[in-house]
């Protein structure tokens, strides 16, 4: 999930109240086709909330974009109609005489799926944390699609409350893995190896998923042979504090509601897109095919989450396919619901992450392909540039102050300090395989 890249500044942020001043704002669905009821993330409900909602719009269940609203006590079909304006105001709203085949109607019941479609393995990694891991099964068994298994990978667990979780709960639904050495990277790995799909889809422990997740991941894969890799839409479950919605104004996950792919093949590609992979996605939302992924070494053991490198890992992954000449597309349909940080220590924390990770990811692509190092020299300071520039942007603009100052210094600071925290865990790996 890291990246200097990964953002794209729609909006830009507005100044952000302190904690004690923020009015939480209640994240909710509302489909076009039934405008008088609107959901929990996830197509969860149905609810009436109050006070601020942002809405994610669908028509016909595809999604549009994001629209905001203010309600009052008692007084829900006002709320409702003010997003329904708001929809069709501020976002593309197609009619049905004008609709592409992407947005007209879904069938009742379980959609038709192709019989070429191929099969996925969602694998979920969690580390001591089963009610979160509770929510996110719930919601990802729930899914319209035929070919699919799930694995939980257990990441260095103390005691056996995940393991107790699946087999009261899932054991005839989910198959159970328990990787032993800590990292997010090395936890995908062991379910990349367990995987019996096609497709190795991966999601985080703290999300909601859509119930046509996916089916959305599946698609490009059967469509397009060229395509080595997926991700999709990252949307905010909650902005209950101004350290959330800070995040989201941030940068956040998201990359947009317009589907798209990249490829080296394409003419007018960016020259630093070979590095800029943060662009492509989020690891929290992305699959590939499983022997694709295998073929090109994983996910390096030395990135990600419970390491010093702090993060990482699917960039490395998008990195390796994106420039072993496989497109990566993007598909906004693929929705998965974030759980941000909920404080400032927090947030603070995560941005920090941010820039470290994509230092260890950029020196580890140096480490396993030291033929890039003169490109990536010759394009580091370009690529700076790009990244002040947005920063000052933001700051011409009036965009602040953030509730913790120098959120970019932070994110700078955590960029230099990211290639000597991924030699140092390079370095302990090696130490530990050899007794030292």
């Amino acid at each position: 999930m890291n990246g200097y890249d990964r953002r794209t500044p729609a909006a830009c942020p507005r100044p952000a109240a302190r904690e004690s001043l923020y009015t939480p704002v209640r994240v909710v669905e509302l489909d076009l086709d039934e405008p008088g009821r609107l959901h929990s993330p996830g197509g969860l409900g149905p609810v009436d909330p109050e006070g601020r909602v942002l809405a994610l719009v669908r028509l016909h269940g595809h999604p549009l974009g994001l629209v905001e609203a203010t309600g009052t006590a008692g007084d829900p079909a006002t709320l409702r109609r003010a997003l329904v304006e708001a929809a069709h105001r501020e976002l593309r709203v197609p009619s049905l005489s004008t609709a592409t085949p992407a947005a007209r109607p879904r069938r009742t019941g379980p959609p038709r799926v192709p019989a070429d479609s191929p099969t996925v393995t969602v694998v979920v990694c969690t580390r001591n944390r089963p009610q979160s891991l509770r929510s996110c099964l719930d919601s990802l068994l729930r899914t319209d699609y035929p070919y699919v298994e799930v694995v939980v990978v257990d990441n260095a667990p103390v005691g056996t409350a995940t393991r107790d979780l699946i087999e009261a709960l899932y054991s005839d639904q989910v198959r159970y893995v328990c990787e032993p050495l800590p990292g997010l990277a090395r936890a995908r790995n062991a379910g990349l190896a367990a995987a019996r799909g096609d497709v190795c889809a991966f999601a985080d422990d703290d999300l909601v998923i859509d119930r046509g997740w996916v089916a959305a991941l599946a698609e490009p894969f059967r469509a397009d042979d060229r395509i080595g890799c997926v991700t999709g839409l990252v949307l905010p479950a909650e902005l209950d504090t101004a350290a959330q919605a800070v995040l989201e104004r941030y940068g956040g996950y998201s990359r947009g509601f317009a589907a798209r792919s990249w490829s080296l093949r394409e003419k007018d590609a960016d020259p630093l897109q070979r590095f800029s992979v943060g662009r492509f996605g989020s690891g929290a939302n992305m699959a590939f095919r499983t022997d694709l992924l295998r073929a090109v070494g994983g996910f390096d053991p030395a990135t990600g989450a419970g390491t010093p490198a702090r993060g990482g890992e699917e960039l490395y992954a998008f990195f390796s396919v994106y420039n072993g000449g496989h497109d990566i597309a993007y598909q906004p349909e693929a929705i998965v619901w974030h759980r941000h940080p909920r404080t400032d220590e927090a947030l603070a924390r995560q941005i920090f992450n941010f820039g470290v990770g994509f230092g260890a990811y950029l020196t580890a692509a140096v480490a396993h392909r030291p033929d890039v190092l003169a490109d990536l020299i010759r394009r580091l300071p370009q690529g700076l540039w790009r990244w002040q520039a947005v920063h000052r942007r933001r700051a011409a603009e009036g965009c602040g102050p953030e509730p913790v100052a120098g959120l970019g210094r932070r994110e700078f600071r955590g960029l230099l300090y990211g290639p000597f925290s991924y030699l140092y865990t390079v370095w302990h790996q090696r130490g530990a395989r050899t007794g030292e």
